[in-house]
């Protein structure tokens, strides 16, 4: 798999910051305080506290390397600054309406980070996301999808959140 750039909305990034934060220092030292009791309380081998504790640093050490190195590649791209707002380019909401199947739907293009299909957060480096690239209001694309190809028109391009 090629390595794409780690583009990311400036709400994206803080999300990332603050789950960091919260790790790093509040459920970090928590618990390596429960694993220093644990630990004080003799034979570690059957002690359940202390091995669960050891476990969960681990997690936690390892979910913070990976949010730090994420954080240390994340090229922020604040879509209020982009330029041809009328066009698709990353951190836009497009609204498209499903030709094949009759169907509107909305879906706004961010980081690999801030993937969130409930909310309708696509990858802006996913097929969809790369078809709609540099694409306007009524335009159509066709995609290939699982379920075969579909054509989509786009509705709206906008830079706001949708009301």
């Amino acid at each position: 798999m090629t390595e794409h750039k780690n583009y990311i909305t400036p709400e994206g990034y803080a999300r990332l910051k603050e789950e960091f934060d919260h790790l790093y220092k509040a459920e970090r030292p928590k618990v390596v305080a429960d694993v220093a009791w644990a630990a004080s309380n003799g034979d570690r081998s059957e002690n359940g506290d202390y091995i669960y504790g050891k476990k969960r640093l681990r997690q936690i050490d390892s979910r913070l390397r990976f949010l730090l190195k994420r954080m240390d590649t994340a090229e922020v791209v604040d879509p209020a600054r982009q330029q041809g707002l009328d066009k698709v380019f990353f951190g836009a909401w497009v609204t498209l309406y499903s030709i094949t199947r009759d169907l509107e739907q909305t879906y706004r293009i961010v980081g690999q980070d801030e993937l969130d299909p409930g909310k309708g957060y696509i990858s802006w480096i996913s097929p969809l996301a790369r078809a709609l690239m540099k694409k306007s209001e009524g335009d159509t694309v066709r995609l290939e999808t699982p379920g075969g190809e579909e054509e989509f028109e786009i509705v709206t391009v906008s830079y706001e959140p949708p009301h």
